[in-house]
């Protein structure tokens, strides 16, 4: 049997019984943009006023088809510049010390996707809203830098957001306490709305136990492991790349994740075999999750999900065996909050 023939069995519970039947896959025309940013601030030191400013830089790419944030981007397009100021990119020029080393490096870091910028200011604002609480009065630093690994609400979805379940979906087999990848935030047509990947459900098993018949599954991906992807009938897979160039078939979710479905196949596998990518750079879901527009909307309003942003280490950020059992937990706990509260709540105390 053909993986991708293959139904996700188990107990199906549809919230609202109206998903699509499947996704419509267009190609998205990118063009790059980047973007600097100052932020003014005013902060009380020793009883006087005084002005600081902070310089972000974004990069991204933006789809001229949708100016808002569901936009796909990608901060990859000035890594040429995250070298020294040697004439390979990569060693300073002699006769330069190490502390000018230092400061060559700092000024030619990689620049913020406007994802991760956002999040800067975000974790930027709790910070001071902590410190703020707490009656005390600090000099903010204008150096300022994201986690590894790092996550936190926004107000509506978008692409490459997460839906994480609330306590509401505890009880409900298919969705309870998961996490899903929403791939695409949707349109009004009721043939392209929202659909994800639900990214912590391994199903613990691989790629050659299901016996697929087509010829790439059987051999250049017979060792990948499967996950659960959702109750409707598709299978997907996901890449993690820094950057695929001349690749229209992939579609780029958030910076350095892909994702593809049975027809990028023969793609994905070429470039396997040529080392560009390799195997542990995939994840395959069997089945997905999707909704009609004001179905999402509706079920966010009444508190199914939380939606949240996240860095892309979140996804691949474990194993291919063990994927991501605690990405629950993990996810609102970097939310912090009522959220990091809910995360440690049993379920049957929900």
């Amino acid at each position: 049997m053909d993986l991708w023939c293959v139904q996700a069995r188990s107990n199906v519970f549809l919230l609202k019984n109206s998903f699509t039947e499947k996704p419509i896959i267009w190609n998205p025309i990118n063009t790059s943009m980047a973007l600097d940013f100052r932020v003014w601030r005013k902060e009380s030191l020793s009883g006087s006023r005084k002005n600081r400013s902070v310089i972000f830089r974004a990069t991204g790419k933006k789809n001229p088809g949708n100016s808002d944030s569901s936009s796909s981007n990608s901060g990859n397009s000035d890594q040429s510049k995250a070298g020294g100021d040697g004439p390979d990119g990569k060693n300073p020029p002699a006769g330069k010390n190490k502390s000018s080393d230092n400061n060559s490096q700092k000024s030619h870091a990689k620049p913020l996707d406007w994802r991760e910028f956002r999040a800067l200011l975000y974790l930027q604002e709790q910070a001071e809203n902590a410190d703020s609480a707490h009656n005390e009065e600090k000099e903010t630093s204008g150096s300022v830098s994201l986690p590894l690994k790092w996550a936190h609400p926004i107000s509506a979805p978008e692409n490459g957001c997460l839906l994480v379940a609330t306590e509401k979906l505890d009880g409900v087999r298919t969705f309870q306490r998961t996490v899903v990848l929403l791939l695409r935030s949707g349109t009004r047509n009721p043939q392209e709305g929202p659909f994800g990947v639900v990214i912590n459900r391994p199903l613990h098993k691989k790629m050659k136990h299901m016996n697929p018949t087509n010829i790439e599954l059987a051999t250049t991906f017979s060792d990948c492991s499967l996950h659960f992807g959702g109750p409707l009938d598709a299978s997907m897979f996901l890449i993690r790349a820094g950057e695929i160039t001349g690749r229209p078939c992939f579609e780029e979710v958030i910076n350095g994740v892909y994702f593809g479905s049975r027809n990028t196949l023969d793609e994905a596998s070429g470039l396997t075999k040529k080392g560009t990518l390799k195997s542990q750079d995939f994840r395959f879901f069997v089945g997905y999750a999707g909704w009609q527009l004001d179905q999402l909307r509706e079920e966010i309003e009444s508190d199914y999900w939380y939606v949240a942003a996240c860095s892309s280490n979140m996804i691949f950020g474990g194993s291919q065996s063990s994927s991501s059992d605690g990405l629950w937990e993990e996810i609102l706990q970097l939310m912090g909050g009522h959220y990091s509260e809910l995360s440690r709540k049993p379920k049957q105390d929900l």
